[in-house]
């Protein structure tokens, strides 16, 4: 390799470099922004579940009664599996108001975040 091809290649490295590290920074910052936003949905999950599976098993529970002990229980079998039916419907609109309220919470740094990877692409493309 003579003088120049070497200047040749090293300059090129030098340019693949720079991109390379602006891709990395760019992807730190969705990793970065992806993190709050999963983690707003979070609490409002294991909630919603926990409400969702106890409803089920409350309904489990009265249709037994209904049904096993039809005699004895019937209509507090009735009365147990609507309270369980309530529970399962409650489930999402718990979910839907934790998982509102979480993300309130964090709103301010996900806008700045989203704001300045756009701001970064709009850069690179112009």
């Amino acid at each position: 390799m003579d003088e120049r091809q070497k200047r040749d290649l090293q300059e090129a490295k030098n340019i693949r470099e720079k991109y390379f590290c602006e891709n990395k920074k760019t992807e730190d910052k969705m990793t970065v922004l992806r993190k709050p936003d999963a983690n707003a949905e979070k609490p409002g999950k294991i909630v919603a579940l926990t409400v969702g599976i106890i409803g089920t098993l409350v309904l489990g529970f009265g249709m037994s009664c209904t049904m096993i002990w039809a005699d004895k229980l019937f209509s507090v079998g009735i009365l147990v599996g609507i309270i369980g039916l309530a529970a399962i419907a409650a489930a999402y609109p718990v979910f839907s108001h934790i998982t509102k309220k979480q993300r309130e919470k964090v709103a301010v740094r996900v806008l700045q975040l989203a704001d300045e990877i756009i701001e970064d692409c709009n850069e690179r493309i112009m």
